[in-house]
């Protein structure tokens, strides 16, 4: 944020912490991939690991264009009805999750750094996952079937944020940290103006000053995050045109 005469230096404080879950808090996508391969294959076509991951991170209705198009004989509706019954039944035996995500979840929110959910997967799935945790880590979910746009349109987080501000008007995208690991999860973020980590899982990020590139979030500390939105603020710059690498 520019400060000015009239619009006040933002304080460098981290306020809230804004995940996103398939491939950033849970390992899915193996759950997802094997769901579409059943699903094409029984409508006769072929499934490859290149078209499986032109699907990460994007809306599940998206993606459900995508899979008739690779011959799934079914309504939008229908194909993503089925993929995430089948993701859910694996849920179900088993959470996979990612190396230090509820090790920095436990320790924000120990420290008192409200956490929501910003993820393109549909409120049953969320809430299976979320129910997998000990505590009640997130204040609330923003899932797919609750936007009118999907990832990579900004509109989940600027919900988010417009949420979190409900109950603290003094809140702002500065004040957010964004945790993404695919292209659209990314764009979606950063376009949304809060403060965004990449932590790549299934495939690259393409180099974006704009964001923080992390490997993984083991070991990561909320001192880590607290250190992004101070470099924000000191940058004096805009929401969403600077992120310096924290590697």
């Amino acid at each position: 944020m520019l400060a000015s005469a009239t619009q006040p230096f933002v304080k460098a404080e981290l306020k809230a912490a804004l995940w996103d879950m398939d491939g950033t808090l849970v390992d899915t996508e193996p759950y997802w991939i094997a769901a579409e391969r059943t699903l094409v294959e029984s409508h006769g076509g072929a499934w490859s690991h290149e078209q499986a991951m032109q699907l990460v991170g994007q809306s599940l209705m998206h993606s459900a264009g995508i899979l008739q198009r690779a011959g799934v004989n079914l309504e939008k509706r229908e194909i993503v009805d089925s993929l995430s019954a089948q993701v859910i039944d694996r849920l179900r035996v088993q959470v996979p999750w990612r190396p230090g995500a509820r090790e920095l979840l436990d320790e924000l929110y120990e420290a008192g750094v409200r956490c929501a959910l910003v993820t393109m997967s549909e409120g049953p799935m969320a809430r299976e996952v979320v129910a997998n945790l000990p505590k009640p880590y997130f204040e609330f979910l923003i899932t797919g079937d609750t936007v009118s746009q999907g990832k990579p349109h900004p509109e989940a987080y600027l919900a988010a944020v417009e949420r979190l501000r409900d109950s603290d008007p003094g809140l702002t995208a500065d004040h957010c940290v964004a945790l993404e690991d695919s292209v659209p999860g990314v764009a979606s973020a950063i376009a949304s103006g809060v403060v965004t980590v990449g932590i790549p899982h299934q495939m690259p990020l393409p180099r974006d000053p704009r964001r923080a590139t992390w490997d993984t979030l083991e070991g990561r500390k909320v001192a880590d995050l607290e250190a992004l939105v101070a470099e924000r603020a000191s940058a004096n710059v805009p929401a969403g045109t600077f992120l310096g690498q924290a590697n």
